[in-house]
């Protein structure tokens, strides 16, 4: 069952959110918003986030800044940026979860044949 945007009322998308499969979800939550020169040179608005993609954080205590993914976790949604880390009570840092709402995509890594083709094909 795959997430039914159509719906207004919350409790709809919540069920539908709650029940479709994990697949589905890391689909939908592991996409974030090109940047305005990406979206017109690629005539889409959003990509999947994948390692090495380069963002910039527009929203949360972290805003303004730029990086690469280190990592993604598609099942939550979040990824981890360069240089964006939070201090340990016990010494030492570890890098902060952020989700792909917060970032918008400013460099696509096109290592990937099949995604460059996708991404190239779609304009």
């Amino acid at each position: 069952m795959k997430f039914d945007s159509k719906s207004s009322k919350p409790t709809k998308m919540r069920k539908s959110a709650a029940l479709s499969s994990v697949r589905d979800r890391s689909l939908k939550l592991s996409r974030a918003a090109l940047s305005s020169d990406l979206k017109s040179k690629y005539g889409t608005n959003s990509i999947r986030l994948r390692t090495g993609d380069s963002v910039k954080l527009v929203r949360g205590e972290y805003a303004g800044i730029e990086g690469k993914i280190q990592k993604v976790f598609p099942k939550e949604g979040r990824i981890t940026v360069e240089g964006v880390t939070r201090e340990k009570i016990a010494g030492g840092t570890t890098p902060l979860r952020i989700h792909a709402s917060n970032v918008v995509v400013t460099s696509v890594n096109l290592e990937d044949k099949l995604r460059r083709q996708k991404l190239e094909g779609s304009t």
